[in-house]
């Protein structure tokens, strides 16, 4: 008889690694001070698709015997990007309000002057850095990012998903 394995307890440490693996990116542009960086966001979607892809992989082959859907698969990288997603928000919520609160006056200065680069009046320079100094606290910021990650993984989830999917041969696999 086969044992059933709960997709959340199977894909538990595929989230944590993927968590780990944000945050030491994360640490490692921060102490290059490369933060702000626009092409360090890049280079770890490339990393992300490619952990979740082995991830996926690694999933369908040895939990579900070298078979899964669309639908299981889009469901396992969902689950795994929660826990990625959780453990991002703690480890931003630690870096913004321990490790370095000054980091959101670097955000908010670079967005002023992305503002001002595209000539936007005073009035509404003003006005969105008010918004922004409201919303830019670590708690904030913390439970957004749950949730921007969360859509963002089912983004990736749903691409990978395209690539992952291996269905067995439904009249062999019904006479078993």
């Amino acid at each position: 008889m086969e044992q059933k394995v709960s997709v959340w307890k199977a894909n538990l440490s595929n989230g944590l690694i993927l968590g780990l693996a944000g945050i030491v990116y994360s640490l490692i542009m921060y102490f290059l001070d490369l933060s702000l960086n626009k092409t360090q966001v890049y280079i770890f979607i490339l990393i992300q698709v490619a952990l979740l892809f082995f991830m996926l992989k690694s999933y369908r082959d040895n939990v579900l015997h070298g078979n899964i859907t669309f639908g299981q698969s889009v469901g396992a990288g969902v689950i795994i990007c929660l826990y990625y997603a959780i453990l991002m928000a703690i480890f931003n919520y630690i870096l913004y309000a321990i490790i370095d609160p000054g980091l959101v006056v670097k955000q908010l200065a670079l967005a002023e002057e992305a503002m001002i680069k595209k000539g936007a009046p005073q009035e509404v320079i003003d006005a969105g850095m008010a918004f922004s100094a409201k919303i830019m606290k670590p708690a904030v910021l913390a439970i957004s990012g749950i949730f921007f990650l969360m859509i963002w993984g089912t983004i990736l989830s749903l691409i990978v998903s395209i690539f992952i999917r291996k269905e067995g041969n439904p009249l062999i696999d019904a006479v078993e």
